[in-house]
């Protein structure tokens, strides 16, 4: 499922406004309803950031995969409900009735999902949990970057990750001044993890300056990365790859300028291209 947007891209040393087509990005909250010791419970399990479609596939995947149920058969019902909300007026809530109790893994659901979360929005306990605590926007004007320090930021990224060059297989959070110079740079398996060390070693630092810096990542980035990035006030993301829907739809509204499939001779201007001279 995909969606229109707006993009200015660099080109041919010009920026032109064209249609892309984005990857939509949503949250489905799931929860479970079962039998146990003669009650009925209705357990909100888990958030996942998912591309809608399949959604009932993705759920019976989900419980079979983290060792909820085990077998699909234990599932009696599988069902939408609520209000459909957003721009793609989506429901996004599940809720999966299990016919036998005894099938189900409470000890699982209390262990890992009701106190951990295994990555920041899919633990969250509720939809309402998605909400953006920042109230400010990042710096309207400053800094400012050049087509060609945007181009040059994902080389640099990569020419200082000591083990993506050992191993080819590590993402990279690289926090950059606007001249183009490496200030800090973490990695980690996850995108997520490396950015919060990234942003962890620079407020230890005391190195986060959001009106001379920005920030640039490896792969693509979604909503939680956007999310993060707009706790430290840096106004400016470099992607190597694309943004999702949600991404795009978080940063405009903050004023953070998303620059993303960044490559040798182009790149693409997803918000606020205001910052890119």
């Amino acid at each position: 499922m995909h969606s229109k947007y707006k993009v200015n891209k660099f080109k041919s040393d010009k920026l032109e406004e064209i249609n892309d087509l984005i990857s939509i990005e949503e949250p489905l909250e799931i929860s479970l309803k079962y039998e146990n010791e003669n009650k009925s419970v209705t357990q909100l399990l888990s958030i996942t950031m998912r591309t809608p479609g399949q959604d009932e596939d993705l759920v019976r995947g989900f419980l079979f995969n983290e060792q909820i149920i085990k077998d699909i058969k234990h599932i009696s019902s599988i069902e939408k409900f609520g209000e459909k909300v957003g721009q793609y007026d989506l429901q996004n809530k599940i809720l999966v009735t299990l016919n036998d109790a005894s099938n189900v893994n409470i000890t699982k659901i209390k262990r890992d999902f009701l106190t951990n979360s295994s990555c920041g929005v899919c633990g969250k306990s509720s939809l309402d949990a998605l909400e953006v605590i920042k109230q400010d926007k990042t710096p309207k004007l400053e800094p400012k970057l050049s087509s060609k320090i945007i181009i040059s930021a994902p080389d640099t990224l990569r020419n200082n990750q000591t083990e993506f060059a050992q191993t080819g297989g590590i993402h990279a959070s690289g926090l950059f001044n606007k001249d183009g110079s490496l200030i800090n740079v973490m990695e980690d398996v996850g995108r997520h993890n490396a950015l919060d060390k990234l942003i962890g070693n620079a407020l230890l630092k005391g190195q986060i300056d959001p009106n001379i810096q920005f920030i640039t990542c490896s792969g693509r980035l979604n909503f939680e990365l956007i999310q993060k990035i707009l706790m430290t006030n840096i106004g400016i993301v470099i992607g190597v790859g694309a943004p999702t829907s949600l991404a795009i739809d978080l940063a405009n509204k903050f004023d953070m300028t998303l620059i993303g499939f960044v490559k040798k001779d182009s790149y693409n201007v997803y918000t606020n291209s205001q910052k890119v001279i």
